[in-house]
């Protein structure tokens, strides 16, 4: 496995495009994408569990219930959710797409992300899409990735290459999240495609599993998103031989998917809003899978850990607190905690209780802009890792006033 460039553009026939069509008012930044795969794909999604859904999300289901689909479109600046007629627009999007490129409607993944409560206008998504379907190119990854993002600070993107059936497969993918991320199934947004040949029921299931130790895994701010989606799609071209059951070839598949998913998962995270370092927690000697899921994603929601983050504070007493309110099965008096960086590493608890040191040698660890807090349970040999981000005044500045 090797990573390649081109983002979703990196597998055979696809193309991507992102334009500024007219529903920011910012007219620098892109706002409507789209992705087109030369031929049908094998297609799955996951989507968040939050009750209150975007419109888009509802369509894409219907639009995936056959297991195929050959584009996606994508609008950032409004989220067409709890909104009248909001499926209406969304269902009208797809037809856009369909009238400038020849893919029949119900084949379009249809996403839409932004402001909540406010109705979607259709005009500038219809005025924008020619122009949209003629920049389609296999440069157009990141054009497409800078199209959905929020208050995202960079482009989300990643690519790479594998073997699988005979044949060289690659995996693209971009991804769009900065705020409201608190996963309950998958993430924000998040579009990948692949020119393997895999069956729509394997697809899915590698998807549905792999989110469960990626996407799932991060938190920005404890808020899960009305319009969290992941999508993927396989259109064959690689020439590999079909996976359509477990197997070698589908256990390659799942590795370059993690690879795929897991840098994303890290971007976002440190692109998390007002953000100034990469938080990553690694759990070992768990009981089971989940108690290490748990304590991990706990830690990294904690509020009060992720300021004592901002301020390079070795408050290693919140890291304790997060893990004994986590719900998991876990024996407190064999815990041990250690912070971890690029200036070094400092052990700061064991056998749940505080060890001796340098404050000096802590708070430089802690100054980095990528740090490690690594927990060891004692308890058994299970393992996990979530991703997160300090908590700063930057966040509420954002928030403050992110509709008005």
């Amino acid at each position: 496995m090797k990573q390649v460039s081109g983002g979703v553009c990196a597998p055979k026939g696809f193309t991507a495009a992102g334009v500024h069509c007219g529903i920011r008012k910012n007219r620098t930044k892109r706002d409507l994408a789209l992705i087109v795969s030369e031929e049908p794909c094998a297609a799955a999604a996951v989507y968040t569990k939050n009750l209150v859904k975007g419109a888009p999300l509802a369509v894409t289901k219907a639009h995936l219930m056959n297991g195929f689909a050959q584009a996606v479109v994508c609008n950032s600046g409004n989220a067409n959710t709890c909104n009248p007629g909001g499926e209406a627009v969304a269902q009208e999007m797809c037809a856009l797409v369909s009238q400038y490129t020849g893919i029949p409607a119900d084949d379009v993944i249809v996403a839409s992300t932004g402001v909540i409560g406010q109705p979607l206008d259709l005009a500038p998504i219809a005025a924008g899409m020619p122009a949209l379907a003629k920049a389609l190119s296999k440069d157009g990854s990141a054009a497409a990735g800078e199209a959905i993002m929020t208050t995202d600070t960079l482009v989300k993107e990643i690519a790479v290459s594998f073997e699988a059936g005979g044949a060289v497969c690659t995996i693209g993918g971009i991804a769009k999240g900065s705020g409201m991320i608190h996963p309950n199934m998958a993430t924000m947004l998040v579009f990948l495609t692949t020119d393997a040949a895999i069956s729509p029921i394997m697809l899915q299931a590698a998807l549905s599993s792999d989110v469960q130790d990626s996407f799932n895994m991060i938190s920005v701010d404890g808020d899960t998103s009305t319009n969290d989606m992941v999508s993927i799609l396989a259109n064959g071209l690689a020439g590999n031989a079909m996976i359509a059951a477990p197997g070698s070839d589908y256990d390659a598949f799942c590795a370059a998917l993690a690879a795929v998913t897991k840098h994303l998962c890290r971007t976002i995270a440190k692109d998390g809003e007002g953000a100034s370092k990469l938080l990553t927690c690694r759990v070992t000697g768990a009981k089971d899978a989940g108690a290490a899921r748990t304590v991990a994603k706990s830690v990294i929601c904690s509020s009060l850990f992720k300021a004592a983050m901002f301020g390079a504070d070795a408050n290693w007493g919140r890291v304790l607190c997060a893990i004994g309110y986590s719900g998991a099965d876990v024996d407190v008096d064999g815990v041990a905690v250690r912070f971890a960086s690029p200036a070094g590493s400092v052990a700061v608890c064991e056998r749940g209780r505080g060890v001796p040191f340098s404050e000096e040698l802590a708070k430089k660890v802690l100054s980095e802009e990528e740090i490690d807090v690594l927990i060891d349970l004692s308890d058994g040999s299970a393992c996990a890792e979530a991703w997160g981000c300090d908590l700063t005044y930057d966040y509420v500045k954002i928030n403050g006033d992110y509709r008005t």
